[in-house]
This record gives structure tokens, C-alpha cells and sequence, in this order.
């Protein structure tokens, strides 16, 4: 009777099958549409321990390939859910396990401590011997962690390696032509893992060079990235990154090309008709820009378009990096709801401004906030939003529609304003509009402004409808609470405010007195048209002493003192406005902070006729 020695090749068959059986399960239940956090718990769960049962094996070459595909394996799971420091874990564990095949012991080994020598001892210690596949393999999954937790200096450090490792891998594929069915399968092709980690390499590269500020060392990269075989939204990514990098070099026009090849490359890239929309602001293209914004707007609010990814490692999981998220982000559908309708008001297409603004509101009062995400700039607060679209009511001279937005803001703050307010200068490194707030944290200066506002347009409507008794009420409503601010200065008692106290723009000391200049100069002009000319003639003078620029006040102002019969007063007063040239842009102030361009209002050509008869003046 022979004696029978023992055989390990079931034993290492068994194993293969189960490895293989795990890797069908799951291209299996992906196909079916399941890639869940469960299930790549679950499958990770199995191949480690599938791992634990092979650890007992010597460390022999035949054994080693089967137990580095499931290394491979158990760290393509683990790098999907982001467990970086488990897959590295087990990368430096069978790292050593190779050099003791080749007799070669870590402790003693200086390179042991050091991953990085630790990978170039190995990748030495292989050469061109049966385990330099499985090496590579998991010399690739090395550089997605890299690459995943923006170690880019580490992987420029590895560059040539790394470069590398697609020839060799590509070239034992086809020479190794098909595999047989006992071979241990990968859960994923490492041909195509190190494609899209060289595209992804290069791009996160491209991006940290222009947030550096290195323009042209970013667009080589993207350049040579561009013609690489990628998938189409990391291709898109490319024309979108050198568009940046031509706009930070001055290259307005080549910059959008490259949006525009982005946008053909990935119609879904819409962060390339963000930049677009960008350069055609920065050129003061408005049109364009408006239709930029409307196409951006009407994109963003349908269904996401972004097919689930097939292979575990994606490029979501590989490009991480603060300065290339920060280039990619684009606000929210609302924000630009927002901006596309302050566009149109701004730029004379009132109507199509005013049914955005509507559309702005509707959105928000419902319980689906669609279009709404983190990390978007902020909208303005509701009572801001509700009295920039009062205003654009009115100018298409809806003033209905604007009273009602208006009562809403008024019955919303009215009840919660104190009796009086003190604004505080702000501090230099504070933003330029810090406010005043109550022990609650509300925001009493802004409260009081919002309620002051809504008045103000409040009256305008009633100008508007020549409803002059009702308008001089609602321009005194907003001058009343206007009155009960006093401003602080470091190191002095509170004081009335007045013009020259005013330094920036956007403040809220400039609203505040860009407030009382509008209200008195309505209700000045209100009185005009009842013949209340020294009423009219007060609130006319006092307005132009809050708010110097206000050209309104400084027009009805001359016609009221022509009436009185001081025509070379009058003709002084209009000479002067005329003359004025404003420093602030109107389009950087709220729409409802605009002077109004419904109502009473003076032909210049009539006023000039009147001083050129008058004579010249002294």
C-alpha cells in the first residue's frame, strides 16, 4: 500500500473559487444596478476573510500570486469606501511578505520603516520574475491612495515608477493573452484602473499648479491629460481647467473655446457654463451673460443626468482635492434663479425679471427647496428677496403686486423693532456691513432697514398711482424709523448720522442715509403735486443733505424754487446736478435702493430751454 503525501493544489484551487465566486457576486449584483455601502461592506468583509484563511501559507512564489489577487481585491474594496488606512495597512503587510519570497527579511531591512523605500526595494526585489504583475497591481492601488488623499508630491516623487507601470501591465496582458479559468479573477482591470489614474494624476496636478498660480506648467499638463483615452467627463474636465488657466492668463476669448469644448465633450459639465458666464460678465458681454445664466439655471434644475459609476475606484474618489473642488463647484439653481432675474431688472428686460424673481419665491415658500445645495453661496434673506422683487413689480408697473410683497415684509418685522438703534462702526478686518445685534442674535439694523424700505417702495407705488396723500404717509412711515438709528464711532457718543459719515459702499450706514435721501425727496416731490411748495422745498433740501447724489431731489428741488420764483437758484440747483457725476455704481446697490423711474418726472430738455432763456449766470 503506497503511502499518500499530502497535496496543496485543492487546497489552493478551493480558494481560487472562492475568490472568483466573490468577484462574479459582485460584477453580478452591479450589473443589477446594487453598488450600496452595504454591500461593499459585505464584500470586503469576505475577501479579508478569505485573506486570513491563506495567511497561514508559507510565503512561496506559487501560493504568493493567489494571495496578492486577494490583497488586490480586499484593497480595491477598501479604498471605495474610503478606508485608506486599512487598504495601506495590508499594502505594507504583503509588500514585506513578497520580500521574505526572495529572502529577504523587512527587520532587518532599513527600507521596512520607510514606505516609500519599502515600494522601490520591492518593486527591485521582483524584476521581471512571475510576481511583478501582482506587484504592479498593487502598486497601483498605492498611488489611488495617494492620489485619493492629494499626496501629490509624493506621486511626483514616484513619477517615473509610476509612469511605468501601464506598459508593463498592459504588455503582460497581451502577452498573456486570455486567462485561463483556474486563474484567480480581478474585481477590477488594473489596464483600466491606471488609465484613469494617469488622467487623474495629471488633472489634480493641473488644478494644484493653477491654484498656485502656475498657469503655464498647468496647461502642459492638461494639454498632454486631454489626448489620453479617458472618459468623457475627465476629458471635459481638461478643456474646463485650461479655459481657467487661459482666463488667469489673460485670455478671455481662448478661455472660452475651451468651455465650449468642454460643453461639447460633456453636455452634463456645467461648471464650463458657470466659467463661460464668468468671462462674459468679466467682458461685460450682459447678453450673453444673461443667456448663459438662463441656459445654467434651466440645467441645474433638471434630474441629474450622471450615470451611477461602474468600477469601484471612480474619479469622485480619486479627485479630492480642495483647489480642484473649488474650481469644479458651481452654485446652487436658486442662487442663479436669483442672478438671472437682478440681471434682467438691471438691464431693461423687467418683465422676464420680474416672473425669475416670482419663480425665486415660489421655490423657496415650498417644502421642496429643489436647486438648493451645501457649500453654494448664500441667497440674500427673504425680506431682501421679497423687496427686490416689490421693485422689479413696480417698475413693470405692477404696484398691486408690489404693496402686497411689501405688507408681507412690514407685518413679518414690524412687531420685532426696537425702539431705538445704535450701528457701530465696524472694524476694518469686520466684513464692511456687520450689524447691530440684539441679545436674541437678530438683526435689529437690518429689520429696521428691510421695514424702512418697504415703505419706501410703499410710497412709490402710491406716486405711481397718484395717490399723492397716502404717499407722503408711506414716505414718512419709512423717514420715522429711519430717525431712531444713531451711529457710533470708536471713542464718541452715539450721533445722528448724516452724509459725510458715509465710507463705503453697502454699508449700512450708506442704506440708512440712501433711505432717508429717497423717502424725504418722495414725499418732497408728493407735496409738489399738491402744491405744498415749502413743505415740498424742505423735505427736497433735507434730502439732499442725506443722500448728496440723489439726482432726483436735486431736479424737483430747482423746479420747485423756479416756482417760488428763484429761477437763478433753480438754475444753479440743475446746473449743479447735472453736473455730478456719481462714484457709486447703481448696480452694485439693491434694486429697491434705486431712485425710481415711475412717478412725476422733469424733462431736462424743457429745464435747459428754461435756463438758456434766463440768461447766463453770475
Amino acid at each position: 500500500m503506497s503511502i499518500k503525501t499530502f497535496q496543496p493544489l485543492p487546497l489552493l484551487e478551493r480558494w481560487v473559487q472562492e475568490n472568483n465566486e466573490l468577484v462574479n457576486k459582485w460584477k453580478e449584483q452591479v450589473g443589477g444596478g446594487d453598488q450600496s455601502q452595504t454591500h461593499l461592506r459585505c464584500c470586503s468583509s469576505e475577501f479579508h476573510k478569505l485573506l486570513r484563511k491563506i495567511q497561514g501559507i508559507p510565503p512561496l512564489a506559487d501560493h504568493t500570486q493567489l494571495e496578492l489577487t486577494v490583497v488586490y481585491n480586499a484593497c480595491v474594496f477598501f479604498t471605495a469606501q474610503s478606508q485608506f488606512s486599512e487598504a495601506e495597512l495590508l499594502l505594507k503587510q504583503f509588500t514585506e511578505r513578497v520580500l521574505q519570497v526572495h529572502s529577504s527579511s523587512p527587520e532587518d531591512d532599513p527600507a521596512a520603516s520607510d514606505p516609500h523605500l519599502l515600494w522601490r526595494t520591492v518593486l527591485k526585489s521582483v524584476g521581471n520574475t512571475a510576481l511583478a504583475p501582482c506587484v504592479l497591481r498593487l502598486l497601483c492601488l498605492q498611488w489611488a491612495i495617494w492620489l485619493s488623499t492629494c499626496q501629490l508630491k509624493t506621486i511626483q516623487e514616484f513619477q517615473n515608477e509610476l509612469m511605468s507601470v501601464f506598459e508593463r501591465l498592459s504588455t503582460e496582458v497581451l502577452d498573456k493573452g486570455r486567462k485561463s479559468s483556474d486563474d484567480p479573477l480581478l474585481v477590477m482591470d488594473p489596464r483600466k484602473l491606471v488609465e484613469l489614474l494617469q488622467i487623474c494624476t495629471y488633472i489634480a496636478q493641473g488644478s494644484e499648479s493653477l491654484s498656485e498660480g502656475q498657469s503655464s506648467e498647468a496647461l502642459t499638463a492638461l494639454h498632454t491629460a486631454s489626448s489620453l483615452p479617458a472618459p468623457r467627463t475627465l476629458i471635459a474636465y481638461t478643456h474646463l481647467l485650461s479655459g481657467s488657466c487661459l482666463a488667469h492668463m489673460g485670455r478671455p476669448q481662448m478661455a472660452l473655446q475651451c468651455y465650449m469644448k468642454a460643453l461639447e465633450t460633456d453636455r452634463c459639465c456645467v461648471c464650463a457654463l458657470y466659467r463661460s458666464m464668468l468671462i462674459y460678465r468679466q467682458l461685460g458681454n450682459t447678453q450673453a451673460e444673461i443667456q448663459a445664466l438662463r441656459l445654467l439655471q434651466s440645467t441645474l434644475m433638471l434630474p441629474s443626468a450622471t450615470e451611477p459609476p461602474t468600477d469601484l475606484l471612480s474619479p469622485s474618489l480619486l479627485l479630492r482635492s480642495k483647489s480642484l473642488s473649488s474650481m469644479l463647484s458651481v452654485p446652487s439653481a436658486l442662487f442663479i434663479l436669483h442672478n438671472l432675474a437682478l440681471k434682467c431688472v438691471l438691464h431693461g428686460r423687467v418683465s422676464e425679471g420680474v416672473e425669475y424673481y416670482l419663480d425665486l419665491l415660489a421655490a423657496l415658500q415650498s417644502e421642496d427647496q429643489h436647486g438648493m445645495h451645501a457649500g453654494s453661496p448664500p441667497l440674500p434673506r427673504l425680506p431682501e428677496l421679497y423687496l427686490q422683487a416689490g421693485a422689479a413689480l413696480l417698475m413693470a408697473q405692477r404696484p398691486a403686486d408690489c404693496l402686497a410683497l411689501c405688507d408681507e415684509v412690514i407685518t413679518t418685522t414690524l412687531e420685532l423693532l426696537p425702539e431705538r438703534v445704535v450701528l457701530e462702526e465696524p472694524d476694518e478686518e469686520c466684513e464692511a456691513g456687520s450689524r447691530a445685534l440684539s441679545g436674541g442674535g437678530e438683526d435689529r439694523v437690518g429689520m429696521l432697514l428691510w421695514t424702512a424700505a418697504a415703505y419706501l417702495l410703499q410710497g412709490h407705488c402710491n406716486t405711481h398711482l397718484k395717490d399723492w396723500k397716502q404717499a407722503v404717509t408711506h414716505y414718512a412711515r419709512c423717514f420715522n424709523l429711519l430717525v431712531k438709528v444713531r451711529f457710533k464711532k470708536k471713542g464718541f457718543q452715539p450721533q445722528i448720522p448724516s452724509a459725510d459719515m458715509v465710507g463705503k459702499q453697502g454699508t449700512d450706514l450708506c442704506v440708512l442715509q440712501r433711505l432717508k435721501g429717497l423717502s424725504l425727496a418722495g414725499r418732497g416731490i408728493s407735496f409738489t403735486q399738491t402744491d405744498q411748495l415749502r413743505e415740498a422745498l424742505r423735505d427736497l433740501q433735507l434730502s439732499l443733505q442725506a443722500f448728496p447724489e440723489c439726482a432726483t431731489a436735486g431736479l424737483w428741488c430747482g423746479e420747485v424754487l423756479w416756482r417760488l420764483g428763484r429761477t437763478r437758484e433753480a438754475a444753479a440747483c440743475w446746473e449743479y446736478t447735472w453736473s455730478f457725476t456719481s462714484q457709486s455704481s447703481e448696480e452694485s446697490l439693491s434694486v429697491y435702493l434705486q431712485e425710481p423711474q415711475s412717478g412725476p418726472q422733469l424733462d431736462s430738455m424743457e429745464l435747459r430751454r428754461r435756463i438758456q432763456e434766463l440768461g447766463p449766470l453770475l
